[in-house]
């Protein structure tokens, strides 16, 4: 049996506040296409977080100069403004963060110190080294106490 409209009018005090991790690629955009109307079924308030990677191998391996560290943390508060903006275009409240360290570790901690009600992961970021090393939104789902919800791109089926 479905159940009814008022059985689903009834769930939405359930989303508060909906966290969207993003790296700015076009994977990561369906993801935040779909965070952001999860949130207007809501009203939720949108969290968006971009991770400047420090820890992966990869990055410890080559080196990053400073300029490079800026010029990353750069594109990640134009991406997260970019979205907050589409979510007040949408009638919602929107926080952004750009956060530096190890992605994952950096979504799931913000998430719980943020009450965060649900996350919004893309399966697969713009990232080759997560196909050898797990993906970010595998650990995520693993780590995270909050429920995660993990966006197929089409480019990924």
């Amino acid at each position: 049996m479905i159940p009814s409209f008022e059985y689903f009018s009834g769930l939405t005090d359930m989303l508060d506040n909906i966290l969207i991790a993003t790296d700015g690629s076009d994977e990561a955009s369906v993801a935040v296409e779909h965070g952001l109307d999860l949130a207007e079924v809501f009203g939720a308030t949108v969290h968006v977080i971009y991770v400047v990677e420090t820890e992966a191998a990869y990055i410890l391996t080559i080196g990053v100069s400073d300029d490079e560290m800026k010029e990353y943390r750069q594109l990640g508060e134009e991406v997260v403004t970019d979205i907050v903006e589409r979510a007040k275009q949408r009638g919602l409240d929107g926080v952004g963060v750009v956060k530096t360290g190890n992605i994952s570790q950096e979504i799931v901690d913000y998430a719980q110190e943020t009450d965060i009600d649900n996350v919004v992961v893309a399966e697969r970021g713009r990232g080759t080294v997560e196909k050898y090393l797990g993906s970010n939104a595998e650990n995520v789902v693993r780590m995270c106490s909050q429920p995660v919800t993990v966006v197929r791109s089409s480019k990924n089926v």
